[in-house]
């Protein structure tokens, strides 16, 4: 979460903020029981309203609690992280596009928000413009690990969209790829892409450091659905990779991007 391209000033305060979403994160997927999971999320929920009581007393809320105090930070993103980590070990099937995009609300757009705090903006359109961008990187990584999730029974996928081009779970957890599959994919990339595009002008409404970070994350998000369209939307055989090669032009593009800004 700490980019070598922020300010040195910022590095504790993101480091303090990752440790909480490390810890959150870890004890929703790495505990390997559904209902201690559960107790244990519930326990870090209430650590951080006791954090925000003016009680903190895990050395993470600890630390936490300078940096909340200083940007002004709302609980609310920290609340959303949780949930979706609830969310995680309750939910592992979605209907439609709306309950994919709803759980990004929880699962995504906090940390992009909390990025934004962080370097010192909250304003609603900037938060709305980093929303898109978040659920972007999210819909891409789920199209990336579509077998990976599968490892965990869980499937982002919307099952109306499997439906309406006559595939299923079960063709799913088989790997049966074929032109229903690639249909579905054709779609969700596209949704994800569309939503990279939303978000991209908030690149020119941050300072020159946050932007080429999120220029980065957000063409790299872009480059990963443009290598599963590359593989003829085949990732059930293989993840699709960004070389080193193609991150360091990412980044090159990138700065060159936030210099011209500048200049302009």
């Amino acid at each position: 979460m700490v980019s070598f391209l922020l300010p040195k000033k910022l590095h504790q305060d993101f480091y303090n903020v990752y440790s909480y979403c490390r810890w959150a994160d870890d004890l929703g997927d790495e505990i390997g029981d559904t209902q201690e999971s559960l107790r244990l999320l519930g326990w870090w929920s209430r650590e951080l309203d006791a954090m925000y009581a003016g009680e903190a007393r895990h050395p993470v809320f600890v630390a936490l609690r300078g940096t909340v105090r200083k940007y002004g930070i709302p609980k609310q993103p920290f609340a959303d992280l949780i949930r979706a980590f609830v969310q995680d070990q309750t939910v592992t099937r979605y209907d439609n596009w709306a309950g994919v995009f709803e759980y990004c609300v929880y699962s995504a757009n906090p940390v992009g928000r909390l990025v934004l705090y962080l370097c010192g903006y909250s304003d609603a359109e900037r938060q709305a413009l980093s929303d898109a961008t978040c659920t972007g990187l999210q819909l891409a990584n789920f199209w990336q690990d579509v077998t990976v999730d599968q490892e965990k029974d869980r499937v982002y996928l919307p099952l109306d969209l499997l439906a309406r081009n006559g595939y299923s779970v079960e063709d799913l957890f088989a790997r049966r790829y074929d032109e229903r599959f690639r249909s579905v994919m054709r779609e969700a990339v596209h949704v994800a892409r569309d939503f990279f595009h939303r978000g991209l002008p908030l690149v020119r409404m941050v300072n020159r450091r946050l932007s080429i970070d999120l220029d980065l994350f957000s063409r790299g998000g872009m480059k990963i659905l443009d290598k599963i369209e590359s593989r003829n939307y085949d990732v059930l055989s293989g993840r699709p990779r960004i070389s080193k090669v193609q991150r360091m032009t990412l980044l090159l593009g990138a700065a060159t991007r936030a210099a011209f800004m500048r200049a302009a």
